[in-house]
């Protein structure tokens, strides 16, 4: 029997809870879902929104999965968030996590899940999110800015310079 059809889903990871053991965790759990094609260096970034609390660590997981967004999102995501302990605090929505794992991109896709577009808007303002995707595929080129990953990465890295490399965590 042929193999279905893989989509290509861009996953954004984060995390400020002992996330040199979560995230390369999260990775792997992901792996249960399909395929892991690439994965990114981890950065760190300062909390957005919510200053009191420790740095983010944050990477980006290119997974082949014949899953669909919605299934994605809603099962496998939400199931290892679960795993992970994440716990939502809607007075809160930058508050630390212990994982933090969103569809940033999903093929050439645009579209809605819940509360969350895709692509991510993110993707165009936080040197969090841009960077680490470009380092998957730095010539996919966005389904609505036009622009390559690597372009929108580079313009928002030289205006958000204290994104730092952490070469001592890996996502394999």
């Amino acid at each position: 029997m042929p193999e279905p059809t893989a989509n290509r889903a861009y996953l954004s990871l984060g995390s400020n809870i002992d996330p040199e053991r979560n995230l390369p965790a999260a990775a792997r759990e992901l792996a249960q879902y399909g395929k892991i094609v690439a994965v990114s260096g981890v950065w760190e970034s300062r909390p957005v929104g919510f200053a009191d609390q420790a740095n983010f660590l944050n990477a980006a997981v290119l997974l082949a999965t014949p899953l669909s967004p919605h299934d994605l999102k809603s099962k496998a995501i939400a199931e290892i968030e679960a795993r992970f302990g994440r716990i939502r605090d809607p007075e809160n929505v930058n508050a630390p996590r212990t994982i933090d794992i969103d569809v940033a991109l999903f093929n050439r896709d645009i579209l809605t899940i819940g509360q969350r577009t895709i692509p991510d808007p993110d993707i165009l303002t936080r040197a969090f999110v841009a960077v680490p995707l470009a380092e998957l595929d730095g010539d996919y080129v966005h389904p609505q800015d036009g622009r390559t990953l690597g372009t929108i990465a580079a313009g928002i890295k030289q205006d958000q310079p204290t994104l730092l490399i952490r070469p001592d965590v890996q996502l394999r």
